[in-house]
């Protein structure tokens, strides 16, 4: 995709000229693969476990309901850390934090490979959480400071791709890895999984200070005239946002009502998200299907859905500057999707058909969500703001994965689980709907 069309496509009435069009795609060819490579690596660290679980629960003598509450652990130390991680961003840069969080968490993630009980992998996966607290915000509210309103929609998403393709790319890697490298030198498959994925996160966190400036004032591959048109168009933007304008201390961003509605919607979209990063090889295997590897390759299915929608819904959200109805059309249909789940389980189809549907509406739609908190607030308060929409959504990642265990253990399914997600997300609806209209379709 064009820089010219990227622009063109997103702003409306607004015109740009030819060098402002050619400064935005230099930003873009800067900043967003090296943070989607980023991205990649931060996601697969944290749902790798899902495939690795298929193996080392007898080795670690783990049970169903003790995975999930292994896993969900993740997210409490994620959440206690995530506005604090944020705050400290702002204060000494995304250079030195973005690096900070990287190489301690692929350092904490490659330790997993060591985990021999239960309670070393519920203390690792805390640590875990704590350590890339922060990223997924930081990154976002970073991108704020490069792009105007009426960009992000398609930016974030552009960079969101990361989420699925962690997902596209990892889930047969990490199949091939346990298969091809057990007991390699004394190690099975699944410790091999955790050393091998999490050198790229370490070796993306050095890079970051080279790669990642802090602010685009400080940016040696742009000239004055380029800092300049940056400058102008987020000054333009903000003139024009008066909501974001006047809200801009950590005070604003921690007590104002949109974001805490926009956390409640990320929680249902979460929910839905996680039930499917880290059990859907679970579901897969409860088909009938055995092999580690074709199971990842059929998990990759529904992000590859999840991928395209991503972009389509990113780029009709900005085109006709709605953001309401893209949010609650695509829930709508995985909400019916996610509660059809139990009527096929065992049929690898129509498993796949579902949970593809519901990725249109919780990864298609990440890009349209991401845009909206940056249109009630700014500065600090958008800081504060990105961190605290996010931790309370990631209270879905302990739900989540708690309930999904114990479904599991208590009745052999995970399908109660999931109509309990499917209901959530449809609920999710009226507090999209209740969002102030003016605001969000900026």
């Amino acid at each position: 995709m064009s820089a010219n069309v990227i622009v063109s496509e997103s702003i409306g009435k607004v015109s740009y000229t030819e060098q402002e069009v050619k400064v935005y795609k230099k930003v873009i060819w800067k900043l967003i693969p090296f943070l989607c490579f980023c991205y990649i690596a931060a996601y697969l660290d944290r749902i790798n476990v899902g495939l690795a679980k298929l193996h080392m629960l007898s080795d670690i003598h783990l049970s169903e309901a003790a995975f999930g509450l292994g896993a969900g652990l993740f997210f409490v130390g994620y959440i206690l850390f995530e506005v604090p991680s944020n705050l400290v961003m702002e204060k000494v840069g995304a250079k030195i934090w973005i690096a900070r969080i990287m190489i301690t968490w692929g350092i904490l993630s490659g330790l997993t490979m060591f985990v021999t009980t239960p309670m070393q992998f519920y203390i690792l996966r805390f640590l875990l959480g704590a350590a890339e607290a922060g990223f997924l915000p930081g990154v976002l509210y970073y991108l704020t400071t490069w792009f105007p309103t009426y960009y992000r929609g398609k930016i974030i998403a552009l960079f969101m791709i990361g989420l699925p393709l962690a997902v596209i790319i990892g889930s047969p890697l990490s199949g091939w890895i346990m298969g091809a490298f057990d007991q390699v030198h004394g190690f099975t498959g699944w410790q091999w999984l955790f050393f091998l994925e999490a050198i790229p996160s370490v070796l993306l966190g050095i890079l970051t200070f080279k790669m990642l400036p802090n602010h685009f004032s400080k940016a040696k591959w742009l000239n004055e005239e380029e800092k300049h048109i940056i400058d102008s168009n987020l000054k333009k933007d903000l003139e024009g946002n008066s909501s974001a304008k006047e809200k801009h201390s950590f005070k604003d961003g921690f007590f104002n009502l949109n974001i805490l509605k926009l956390g409640a919607i990320n929680f249902s979209m979460l929910l839905c998200t996680y039930s499917m990063g880290f059990w859907l090889p679970t579901f897969i295997k409860n088909t009938g299907m055995t092999d580690v590897f074709h199971i990842g390759l059929l998990v990759a299915i529904p992000s590859i859905i999840g991928l395209v929608a991503m972009l389509l819904i990113g780029r009709s959200s900005d085109k006709f500057r709605e953001r309401r109805w893209h949010l609650v059309i695509p829930f709508v249909l995985g909400s019916i999707a996610l509660f059809f789940t139990h009527m096929f389980s065992a049929n690898i189809v129509m498993t796949l058909v579902l949970f593809s549907i519901a990725a249109i509406a919780t990864t298609g739609t990440i890009p349209v969500f991401f845009s909206l908190p940056a249109t009630f607030l700014s500065g600090t308060a958008a800081a504060t703001g990105f961190a605290l929409a996010c931790s309370i959504a990631n209270l879905a990642g302990l739900v989540s994965n708690t309930l999904v265990g114990y479904a599991i253990q208590i009745t052999g399914r995970p399908e109660g689980a999931l109509m309990v997600f499917a209901v959530c997300l449809l609920l999710s609806c009226l507090i999209v709907l209740s969002l102030p209209k003016a605001l969000v379709n900026k």
